[in-house]
């Protein structure tokens, strides 16, 4: 009996649930303590910002390995290694004593973090397939939309009992408690029958190799860039609040809820689009929704020189809606580059998006967020390179006029928000 047939614990979808809410989390909810932590290891803000940006570095480097040591070493150890690294790493975060080590702590909670994410989306794919993958992944995508709004709310909460330290405190009683309940609910979903041995040189060659398809570039910019224009407002997000809509700490829902309204309606769109409008279709739609959110952007910077709620925040509901409108068909583009690669095409992907991200929140954002418009051109200038990287795919290879791949459970994956 394959783990494809083999009975699934009712628990799996809130394991999978709670290891999806790790990252949105370890991001988020540090935002509203950001003033405590400059006045406690006297940093400015753009030393704040690696908190961010040392995180999602960590984070993509080792997206490229932990799928190949899972396939190793089996789903379950790797998972559990994970999130106890995690619980240590918070624990040293809260008991830090000088902001280099609070950034060092940082940095291993990225490196731990990704091995929920990644592997639990390989034990879904282990697990389950057709409609029952599907659902299951819905669950864990509206759980991962929704973490970006609870976090900022629940860190902001925490400041009145324990300080920033509490928050990093919650972080690690929450890790520890998932990994206890990951060792005792959680199956082994891939069998020493089917795993391979881990090489990091041929890993890394094959990684390579994947540069030499010419399709390769324009689709790894465009499936990278498209999230980057968004995720600078979320990086600036305590700038934001603060310092240019002058709101407490309570404020961060202004930013974060259209955020997500815009990433959840976006994921569901895609789906409703998916297999009855060509991939070429969609992907414009998205970019041509974004392109209107940076017009909105730019405008409303321009007329309300000082933000105004809600007007000013209501863009990012288009942009979210751009972006999951373009992002799973591009990488199902690019994973149709490497039919039988998949797993290394998409661990590849994930490291250059976050890469990017890593370099939007430690180089961008302290650059821009001093104000609506500096955001809204730096998010515009990287839209334009999405669409110029999409129309450069087309002249490298001509579009299917199909839907995209019948693979069901593949495209639930990528269709979820980051």
């Amino acid at each position: 009996m394959t783990p494809k047939h083999a009975p699934i614990r009712r628990s799996l979808p809130w394991l999978l649930a709670g290891l999806s809410m790790i990252g949105p989390f370890s991001i988020d909810a540090v935002f509203p303590a950001f003033p405590l932590i400059a006045a406690r290891f006297d940093v400015d803000e753009v030393a704040l910002q690696q908190m961010i940006s040392v995180y999602l570095l960590t984070y993509a480097v080792m997206s490229l390995f932990h799928g190949a040591i899972s396939d190793a070493a089996g789903r379950k150890p790797v998972i559990v290694a994970g999130m106890l690294g995690y619980a240590l790493a918070s624990a040293g975060a809260a008991l830090s004593t000088s902001y280099g080590m609070l950034l060092v702590c940082r940095g291993i909670q990225g490196a731990c973090a990704g091995a929920g994410l990644v592997v639990g989306r390989a034990v879904i794919r282990d697990s389950l397939e057709g409609e029952a993958a599907q659902r299951l992944m819905s669950q864990v995508m509206m759980i991962f939309g929704v973490a970006p709004v609870i976090a900022p709310m629940v860190g902001a909460q925490l400041l009145g009992l324990g300080g920033w330290h509490g928050i990093f405190w919650l972080l690690t009683g929450f890790t520890l408690l998932l990994a206890a309940w990951l060792v005792w609910k959680l199956d082994e979903t891939h069998p020493p029958a089917r795993r391979s041995r881990f090489a990091v040189k041929p890993l890394l060659a094959g990684y390579i190799a994947f540069g030499r398809d010419r399709p390769f570039w324009p689709l790894l910019i465009s499936s990278s860039v498209n999230f980057a224009g968004l995720f600078l407002f979320i990086a600036s997000a305590p700038q934001i609040v603060r310092e240019l809509l002058h709101l407490s700490a309570q404020g961060f829902p202004w930013l974060f809820v259209p955020v997500v309204i815009g990433l959840v309606s976006g994921a569901w769109l895609s789906g409703r689009l998916a297999g009855r409008r060509g991939v070429g279709f969609t992907v414009n739609l998205g970019y041509a929704v974004m392109v209107l959110a940076c017009v909105l952007h730019v405008g409303l910077a321009l007329v309300f020189p000082q933000p105004r709620l809600p007007w000013s925040m209501l863009p990012l509901v288009l942009h979210g809606v751009g972006v999951q409108l373009a992002f799973p068909t591009l990488t199902l583009l690019l994973l149709d580059r490497f039919p039988h690669k998949r797993g290394g095409i998409s661990s590849v992907q994930a490291f250059a998006s976050l890469l990017l991200n890593g370099a939007v929140a430690g180089v961008l954002s302290p650059l821009l967020s001093g104000s609506l418009l500096q955001l809204a051109l730096g998010a515009s200038v990287m839209t334009v390179a999405g669409v110029l990287s999409w129309g450069w795919y087309q002249r490298v290879t001509r579009v299917p006029r199909v839907p995209p791949p019948r693979d069901i459970e593949l495209q639930a994956q990528i269709a979820e928000p980051r």
